[in-house]
């Protein structure tokens, strides 16, 4: 399958494949119609504190994608990935949208991986978790 990333501004053409926005807010000054949507998770995208913090650290690229795989072993972010993970399996071409700037060094990329099997997802998120049930395990007390 083909992983194509773009810019919320870029317009939409018939390569794009299945189209699915991975902000957490819909980005502004950009018309809900020009997006041509198959979907909107904006349970993907990172928290606004690590967005933040990323922006002031641009540098530290390794340790924004280390806090951002963790948020997505959160609840409601491990159920978005699972869904990305559906929408994906019947496309042969899916395209992620982002207002990043730089979309090979934004969230919309490491979910690309994931998509891919780069990085191995967070053992709470992707299809074998949601295989599973969901279950998380208890931590054992020492």
């Amino acid at each position: 399958m083909l992983i194509l990333l773009k810019s919320v501004r870029e317009t939409a053409s018939s390569e794009d494949g299945a189209r699915v926005l991975v902000d957490r807010r819909r980005p502004a000054r950009v018309p809900k119609e020009s997006l041509e949507l198959r979907a909107w998770l904006p349970q993907l995208g990172p928290s606004d504190e690590l967005r933040r913090w990323f922006d002031e650290r641009p540098s530290q690229w390794r340790s924004f994608r280390r806090l951002y795989l963790a948020e997505l072993g959160a609840e409601k972010p491990s159920q978005a990935l699972t869904e990305l993970h559906t929408i994906a399996a019947g496309q042969s071409t899916l395209t992620l949208l982002t207002a990043a700037r730089e979309q090979e060094r934004s969230h919309a990329a490491i979910l690309r991986d994931l998509l891919q099997g780069v990085r191995k997802p967070p053992s709470t998120s992707g299809p074998a978790h949601a295989a599973a049930g969901g279950r998380i395990r208890a931590r054992r007390s020492r």
